[in-house]
């Protein structure tokens, strides 16, 4: 149709992204103050005389895993952002997110954490053997590509974790089928965020080397914008083809609001009908064959339960009369 409009027109991202930085500013300060906290906790642990250098990095890299549930606050937020909604309240909404999805980013953040030690020491190995074995060139790009796939099963993971009440296994798996069946969104997002890299180490070549400034401008960006701004940038790429594939419509989404309306009633209980269900158990009542006249008061079966037929009678009884009412 000549009116659809593109999966994702730069302008109406960066127009999006304009009109939402404020928001996005304040949910990067709402995570990054955890973040903060958390990597101070873990860099003062790493100052312990004597630990080797990999052992100093690996301490720090441990904040990943507390920090993490905080930022299914920033992919909630950030959700609401690309859906182009702007009447709701951040903090409520981060925090409902965060309280909501805990334990279940606290597995993503250990996964995520596992990934990139993994991903770090493989490359840094094979490429510390490839001028003695050529052949490591191989297993060090394999290395890459892994990489590469983890990160963007993660471009997933969050975001469908947030939106949809579903199995853990249920997750991961479509998360990892959409790191190859999606490659084109995939790609986008990393140019997105390569973009966002490049625009943050414009700040950093700024500060002339500077130790302190780029200490300073490093710590801002990190608190105030770029985890936020990423989320944004990789929501805006992979989230409404996301949501079409885990909801099986293969027609695209023309109203998004209500089929997230949709999937929260979904998650509420059903309830009862116990009007239904009362009405039912009258008529099998009624229906049901009493010998008034038989000598004794012996146990009869109606309804998977044994009861005296002067309770059944009574019962019986009571139906008929307060249907004559």
């Amino acid at each position: 149709m000549a009116s659809d409009k593109p999966t994702l027109p730069i302008t109406r991202v960066l127009m999006n992204l304009m009109y939402s930085f404020p928001k996005l500013v304040l949910t990067n300060l709402l995570f990054g103050v955890p973040l903060a906290a958390f990597f101070a906790i873990f860099y003062m642990i790493s100052l312990i005389p004597g630990l080797p250098p990999a052992v100093v990095m690996l301490i720090r890299l441990i904040t990943i895993i507390p920090a993490f549930p905080f930022y299914a606050g920033v992919v909630q937020v950030t959700a609401h952002l690309v859906r182009g909604e702007r009447d709701f309240r951040v903090a409520a909404d981060f925090f409902a997110a965060v309280k909501e999805n805990f334990a279940r980013f606290l597995v993503h953040g250990t996964v995520l954490f596992a990934a990139v030690i993994f991903s770090y020491l493989s490359i840094v190995f094979y490429a510390a053997m490839l001028p003695k074995s050529p052949i490591m060139f191989m297993p060090m790009i394999i290395s890459i590509l892994v990489a590469v796939f983890m990160l963007f099963m993660f471009f997933y993971l969050p975001s469908m974790t947030v939106t949809f009440d579903m199995p853990m296994k249920s997750i991961y798996k479509n998360s990892f089928l959409m790191s190859f069946g999606e490659l084109k969104k995939n790609i986008i997002a990393l140019l997105g965020l390569l973009f966002l890299f490049v625009i943050s180490s414009t700040f950093l070549f700024a500060c002339m080397g500077n130790p302190t400034a780029i200490m300073i401008v490093t710590a801002v960006l990190v608190i105030a914008i770029i985890p936020s701004v990423a989320s944004f940038i990789i929501n805006s790429a992979v989230y409404e083809r996301m949501y079409n594939m885990v909801i099986d419509n293969s027609e695209a989404i023309t109203d998004i609001d209500q089929k997230i309306a949709e999937t929260e009633k979904k998650r509420e209980p059903k309830k009862l009908d116990t009007d239904s269900i009362k009405n039912e158990f009258n008529e099998k009542l009624k229906s049901f064959e009493i010998d008034e006249n038989a000598d004794g008061d012996e146990y009869l079966f109606f309804e998977g339960r044994m009861l005296k037929r002067s309770v059944l009678l009574k019962m019986k009884q009571e139906v008929i009369e307060s249907e004559l009412k």
